[in-house]
């Protein structure tokens, strides 16, 4: 059975308020947690298939140009390699995402330093590196390049559709109160997960499987068949385990279509994993951006008009930009707005989506913004803030599902210990100490899920091929099916990263959690039909807890109701008329503590604090976790994370984690997570559940910089504020 759900108005219940089991928002332990720790869970280059061989990555090192020749007969020919694929159809670079086609591929060209050139197979990993790094190419140069957004020449592109403007900004500058018109840049970032980007693909029989490390299965088996020209049934894709994502493995990447050609190729199963520069080079980061910041106030403190221009960059031809002002036309008032946005086309390695696109460098800067602002105006941040709460979307003039932003100012600021001073004010041991605040706001969304759940005698089992990333989709989907169906979590498997299994939109975007879950939610409450009907009642009327069926004074045991063969449901949620009739998002606040040297300008982060509200919390540990990871890389970007680009050819200079620095463990004090656990958002699904895994990022590190201001009165517009920034304006 299937039970279909287009979310095309508000659910009129909360029929998960209703159960009984006391699973569902607890702070559960992940069921494969031991499995993890234990070194037990295999990720994606842990198995080793009989008779497996080693594929390599060549990568080009300059100029950018058409390739002319190869030592491709030289390098065949030493000891170990079995093979060396240099066809034209490699990938270019990683698919970006939930893209219904293949990248780019190869063909004569290499459009940036590091892209992948050739694949060497050898019977083993040492023997496959050392034939790889000794081939070489001859390059005809292209001229007339650009690597440089802000280079004289440089091509930008400004797409209409991404344009808006509402009234007449300038003139609202003009006649303002209070006006900020500032200029900001962020870095350039990538998502560095922990796991690099691996795949073992295997042939037999005319089919391919690949077991891999990848985030969206449905979108990536789709890539894989558009790329090597396969139906769909003849691929299957393995990802149950996958060590950290953050974008980087929504699409499939470079070495996951090379190990199939190489499998194909050679007859046996082929490992192609790559190491860290690869990673850094191959798969897509986080542009650089340039934001103008306008804003103009009245002389309460109410704006009257918002400007936000930004220019990002990307590879040519590729679709996909950062989405810098995603958030910008609806998380605060303002009746006069520009927004702008353009892309400089460049040939340094793609960019792509990193965790939070758009309001993870867009809410940032908006939020160093607002601090500025509020400063003009005498104003405490927080006040400024709630002032200028919208009580419609500004852009749209529908209504919000729910605006919490200023439940989680508040809650943040009672729990922080909040208090409005003036910079400059605490001078400890050689130390400035200062404050800040700012908020976090990310889109919500729903994208098409299913999920199958069996019911039988031993309990259930829940199978969709959705992926667990490290945001704790094991558990949440044990604890949604536990609970409608009334068993304890050991009575509850839950199966993931199958593309066999029902499709699921996949980890990205946030819509992980909410999507699974709802679907899982359809076909429990199909489930729950059926109880109801075998016991002669309505569903509504049926409490299932700890294995039973109850109803008025009949109490059995599942066992006794469930059939031999047991019973399976499908759920299916799709996207409807509920996202265009009310603006959907995730609401936070983060406040931090800093210290700022008095002499060298070093800022140690001392405390922070974030107040989240995502709709109902489906499991109160992971939820936090996800809030604190959020906040850990906030910090990262506010002050350490830079990846350097070389303007001369775009490569990559700080291409490993020895070079490109994310926060260690001394920097990064006691982080604390609070959770609105008793918000419900009724728009969202019948879960009432919404995205969190990228609402941390999306604005806090603005808390930190805004916190070195207070401390030290230096304000820093390019992140990440570096020592270097801040010495030569310290008092």
């Amino acid at each position: 059975m299937t039970n279909e759900l287009t979310l095309d108005k508000k659910a009129d219940t909360r029929r998960l308020d209703e159960m009984a089991q006391g699973l569902l928002g607890t702070p559960m332990d992940r069921p494969e947690g031991v499995l993890k720790v234990t070194g037990k869970a295999i990720y994606a280059d842990e198995e080793r298939p009989s008779n497996l061989a080693y594929g390599y990555l060549v990568r080009a090192t300059g100029p950018i140009g058409r390739i002319v020749s190869t030592n491709k007969d030289e390098i065949a020919k030493m000891p170990g390699v079995v093979a060396v694929i240099e066809e034209a159809d490699l990938p270019r670079n990683s698919v970006q995402g939930a893209t219904p086609t293949a990248a780019p591929t190869r063909g004569d060209r290499i459009d940036y330093i590091g892209q992948p050139l050739a694949l060497v197979v050898a019977d083993g990993f040492e023997e496959a590196r050392h034939a790889a790094q000794a081939m070489t190419a001859v390059m005809e140069a292209d001229t007339g390049l650009h690597f440089d957004p802000e280079a004289p020449g440089a091509s930008i592109e400004t797409p209409e559709a991404k344009q808006a403007s509402q009234g007449d900004l300038d003139a609202a500058m003009a006649s303002a109160a209070f006006t900020l018109d500032e200029e900001y840049h962020t870095s350039s970032m990538h998502s560095a997960a922990m796991e690099p980007h691996a795949t073992i693909a295997e042939w037999k029989d005319g089919k391919l499987t690949m077991r891999g490390a990848y985030q969206m299965l449905k979108f990536n088996q789709k890539s894989v068949s558009d790329a090597l020209d396969l139906d769909l049934s003849q691929i299957r894709l393995l990802s149950p385990f996958v060590g950290g994502g953050f974008g980087s493995k929504l699409g499939i990447a470079p070495e996951a279509i090379a190990a199939a050609l190489a499998s194909k190729a050679v007859g046996r199963p082929v490992s192609v994993a790559m190491h860290r520069r690869q990673v850094f080079e191959t798969t897509t980061h986080r542009s650089a951006t340039k934001q103008k910041v306008r804003l103009a106030a009245d002389k309460d403190g109410k704006l009257i008009g918002v400007g936000h221009d930004n220019l990002v960059y990307n590879l040519p031809g590729e679709k996909f930009s950062e989405p810098t002002t995603q958030a910008t036309p609806f998380t605060y008032a303002g009746e006069n707005r520009v927004i702008g946005h353009h892309i400089a086309r460049l040939h340094r390695p793609a960019a792509g989506s990193v965790r939070a696109p758009g309001e993870a460098v867009g809410a940032t800067v908006f939020e160093m913004a607002m601090d500025e602002m509020a400063e003009k105006l005498d104003l405490d941040p927080i006040e400024f803030r709630v002032r200028n709460i919208p009580d419609l979307d500004p852009s749209k003039g529908i209504p919000f599902s729910e605006n919490r932003m200023e439940a989680v100012l508040r809650d943040g600021a009672e729990r922080f210990g909040w208090k409005h001073t003036k910079p400059k004010q605490r001078l400890e041991d050689g130390w400035w100490i200062g404050t800040g605040v700012a908020a976090a706001v990310r889109v919500n969304m729903m994208s098409e899920t299913s999920a199958r759940v069996r019911l039988t005698q031993d309990g259930a089992v829940v199978e969709t091929d959705m992926t667990d990333i490290g945001t704790g989709t094991y558990a949440i989907l044990t604890q949604v099916a536990g609970e409608l169906l009334g068993l304890p979590a050991n009575r509850v498997e839950t199966r993931l990263g199958d593309s066999d299994f029902p499709k699921a939109f996949g980890s990205g975007g946030s819509v992980g959690a909410s999507s699974s879950g709802t679907a899982v939610y359809l076909a429990c409450m199909e489930l729950r039909q059926n109880i109801a009907a075998a016991l002669g009642v309505e569903e509504t009327d049926l409490t299932l807890k700890d294995g039973r069926a109850i109803s008025g004074n009949v109490a059995k045991p599942l066992t006794e109701i469930v059939p031999g063969e047991g019973w399976s449901a499908t759920g299916t949620v799709k996207g409807g008329k509920a996202g265009s009739l009310v603006r959907q998002a995730t609401w936070g606040s983060c406040f931090a503590e800093v210290a700022v040297n008095a002499v060298t300008g070093e800022t140690r982060v001392r405390r922070m604090l974030g107040s989240f509200a995502a709709g109902r919390i489906l499991n109160e540990k992971t939820a936090k976790s996800q809030c604190i990871g959020g906040m850990t890389w906030g910090l990262g970007m506010a002050l350490h994370e830079e990846l350097v680009h070389d303007p001369r050819d775009g490569h990559m200079v700080n291409r490993d984690l020895a070079e490109y620095h994310v926060p260690a463990n001394l920097d990064v004090p006691q982080i604390e997570a609070h959770l609105l656990m008793e918000d419900r958002d009724d728009w969202a699904n019948p879960v009432q559940a919404k995205g969190i895994g990228e609402l941390g990022i999306s604005g806090t590190g603005a808390a930190v910089i805004n916190a070195i201001y207070n401390a030290c009165g230096v304000r820093i517009r390019s992140l990440p504020g570096t020592l270097d920034k801040i010495l030569a304006e310290l008092p």
